[in-house]
């Protein structure tokens, strides 16, 4: 795969998503082009009904893209989920790296967060070991075979991301 990509993964509730927005803040500062992929179990729209976008993607459409000067959404209707390295070689050979939400099952390197007031064990050093796991950031000491980031600390975290993936 010729995209670069770090999956954050954690249980519910860890504060993913604030960490994927302050990864993605820092590395944009830094100069970098950046993606992100969220994993959404559920179902989710991102249209809203009445618009003339919903409309047409109502009427039947397999492929429906909405366009303005600053940006575009792609609703495309599959009947199989692709993978993530299929999203990731079609949709994100623009940037310098991708950052996913999830996809904790996958082989994508995975830096785990941890809580200690959320959990007292690993998803990725629990029941079962992910070797794909390149680190963890937690609030708390723990002893790894993977380097330890302090989850307080975005700075540190985007500085490893950066040093493994972009230098």
């Amino acid at each position: 795969m010729s995209v670069k990509v770090v999956a954050l993964v954690a249980k519910s509730g860890t504060g993913k998503t604030t960490m994927l927005e302050k990864v993605i803040r820092e590395l944009k500062i830094r100069g970098y082009r950046v993606g992100a992929i969220k994993h959404d179990a559920h179902r989710f729209d991102i249209d809203k009904p009445g618009k003339d976008s919903h409309r047409i993607t109502a009427a039947g459409t397999d492929t429906m893209l909405i366009c303005s000067p600053e940006k575009l959404a792609l609703v495309k209707q599959h009947a199989d989920a692709p993978s993530v390295e299929e999203l990731l070689e079609t949709y994100f050979q623009d940037v310098d790296i991708v950052l996913t939400e999830g996809f904790k099952k996958s082989s994508l390197p995975k830096i785990e967060l941890h809580r200690r007031e959320r959990s007292a064990t690993l998803i990725c050093r629990g029941e079962e070991y992910d070797p794909a796991l390149i680190a963890v950031a937690s609030d708390e000491q723990l002893e790894l075979d993977v380097p330890l980031l302090d989850l307080n600390n975005v700075e540190e975290v985007t500085d490893f991301i950066e040093a493994r993936f972009l230098k």
